[in-house]
């Protein structure tokens, strides 16, 4: 009897000793890391329908490279046509596709009375709308004290209601043929437990839509439709260049420094393509320090949040330039 006690606690010990292993050495949760070894390939995708907004830079950008390599077809929105074709030209060279398996859909998610007319053309296409990927929106740099309400409610507009514009606008498609699956791109910042220090904005949009669509989940579930979170942590891309300040109308302006510990678009797509490809319900995508913040923010919540308020705005803000607490 004490010797199979012993052995079913070594088990136990054993294998927690290697679930900490993997965490230490992860860049996005366990359950994402475990389906990325065992799970579906994104190749199961092959000849879905996929609708990739903000797909003209970034992790968007990557995202329809990796789902081309997959053999998807593809509809590329963002506001900025010229790009969508640059970017279908490189879709061509990555996998089986041919011109008519990817169709370029200009589009601004602020415009929200164009997105039912653009579901409409997608579909005259292409017949049905397999997966919706809203990965369109903008970042913002500001202390929240300081930021304009006219910020507030553009990015609320942006990240918020134009994903929900169009989302409803693809739904009806999906339910009436009972099969869909919608994915929205959020970020750690939009944690429900985690807050994202001067960018009050951002994070509140990006929480909001945690609520919409954890909603649309459980609504939608007997008509076989599902919902994938992304959240994504610090990522290399060209959002800074656009991403709003605490004045409508201004814009933080630059790039992102190399030295900066961010990880690579290709690596967040190519894990965002095997969320999608196994339908997790939610997904974290960050190398440590931040991906353990998230964990803490989960689990120790009240503690995490004491020790956060207790640093001092400028070490925050320091951490934030080298580090990022959201894209």
């Amino acid at each position: 009897m004490v010797d199979a006690f012993s052995l079913v606690i070594g088990s136990v010990v054993v294998v927690c000793v290697i679930q900490l292993l993997r965490l230490i050495v992860a860049d996005c949760d366990l359950v994402l890391q475990w389906a990325t070894k065992f799970g579906k390939s994104p190749k199961c995708l092959k000849g879905k329908v996929i609708w990739v907004t903000g797909a003209s830079t970034g992790i968007g950008e990557s995202l329809v490279y990796e789902l081309a390599s997959a053999g998807c077809r593809l509809v590329l929105s963002a506001r900025r046509e010229e790009e969508l074709h640059r970017v279908k030209k490189q879709c061509l060279t990555c996998g089986p596709l041919q011109d008519e398996d990817i169709m370029v859909v200009p589009l601004d998610m602020v415009k929200q009375h164009e997105h039912a007319c653009a579901v409409e053309k997608v579909l005259k296409h292409f017949k049905q709308i397999d997966i919706l990927v809203n990965n369109a929106g903008r970042s913002q740099r500001a202390d929240w004290v300081n930021t304009s309400i006219d910020v507030d409610r553009e990015m609320l507009e942006t990240n918020v209601l134009g994903t929900l514009s169009l989302t409803k606008a693809v739904l009806p498609d999906m339910i009436d043929r009972r099969d869909g699956h919608i994915v929205v791109v959020s970020s750690v910042g939009g944690k429900v437990v985690v807050g994202a220090p001067m960018s009050g904005s951002y994070a509140g949009s990006k929480h909001a839509l945690h609520g919409w669509f954890e909603c649309l989940r459980i609504e939608q579930y007997s008509n076989n439709i599902k919902v994938t979170m992304v959240c994504p942590g610090p990522v290399f891309s060209s959002l800074m260049s656009i991403a709003m300040t605490e004045e409508k109308g201004k814009v933080v302006g630059g790039e992102m420094k190399p030295g900066e510990k961010r990880m690579a678009t290709s690596r967040c797509a190519s894990l965002t393509a095997v969320a999608i490809a196994n339908q997790l319900d939610e997904v974290w995508i960050s190398e440590h320090p931040v991906l353990a913040f998230i964990y803490l923010f989960q689990y120790l919540p009240s503690f995490t949040r004491r020790q956060v308020c207790k640093m001092s705005l400028a070490k925050l803000k320091k951490m934030r330039g080298s580090v990022g607490l959201s894209p």
